[in-house]
């Protein structure tokens, strides 16, 4: 039922589009242009092969990313929660480091990994995953001790508590951490795209910014939002796919 997110969206910008109208027209419009003439300039925007290149290289950065942050940090985060033993090593290490703000660490990353895309996605994948990490593992040390012993009652494996246990209690945590953190992933995108590099929507809004160009600054900015609205959307949809007994749950 795609009207739905559609209607829900078209409401949110239309309310948007509202308040932005009011706000130009207190500021007179050259900081703040009017919606109509950032919109405008943001179709024309789209109708240049330099626009794409920065949008495209962007969503692969958050893609690749948001990738890496899961299919490291959800085995992890599952591994923490059912091993006792491995937890008490790990989680000392991990929640002390959990508060460091990471971004710090984007010249020691721009140093040892250059200044190319690796780095970049290192730095978001990073963040995102240590959100994803601890989700996942309070999500596995919540689980309550009746329902492992009644798939052993049954004669079920370890492999068997892992997909009847473990997982069904694992992913709607650890999606929800990657759904949440696309707007963490978007906005480090743009702060680690800001410099040192030459591509990129983060780059085209502070170059712009810089020239004073603020039509073409917002035609960033509403790529940047559209790209991270599809992510979010993109998130949504995968956790429908692999956490869908919640939702035939939530119908009946």
């Amino acid at each position: 039922m795609l009207w739905k997110p559609c209607l829900r969206y078209g409401l949110v910008i239309l309310a948007i589009g509202l308040l932005w109208k009011l706000a130009a027209l207190a500021l007179g419009g050259v900081i703040l242009p009017h919606p109509e003439d950032a919109v405008s300039a943001f179709v024309s925007a789209m109708g240049t092969p330099l626009f794409w290149e920065h949008f495209f290289v962007s969503g692969y950065r958050a893609v690749m990313a948001m990738v890496l942050a899961w299919c490291t940090a959800f085995p992890l985060g599952l591994l923490m929660g059912s091993m006792k033993r491995v937890d008490a090593v790990l989680a000392p290490f991990i929640f002390l480091t959990y508060p460091i703000p990471k971004i710090v660490l984007l010249p020691v990353f721009l140093l040892l990994l250059g200044m190319g895309d690796v780095s970049k996605i290192a730095m978001i994948g990073l963040i995102l995953g240590y959100q994803i990490l601890v989700t996942t593992r309070d999500g596995v040390r919540s689980i309550h001790p009746k329902y492992y012993d009644s798939v052993l009652s049954l004669g079920g494996t370890r492999m068997d508590i892992l997909l009847e246990v473990l997982l069904p209690a694992a992913l709607p945590h650890g999606f929800t951490a990657l759904r949440l953190g696309t707007g963490v992933s978007v906005a480090v995108l743009f702060f680690v795209e800001s410099f040192a590099t030459t591509r990129g929507l983060g780059y085209m809004i502070m170059d712009a910014w810089g020239a004073m160009d603020y039509l073409t600054m917002f035609s960033g900015i509403l790529g940047m939002s559209i790209m991270g609205a599809a992510l979010y959307e993109i998130a949504n949809l995968l956790e429908r796919k692999a956490c869908s007994w919640m939702f035939l749950r939530k119908k009946v």
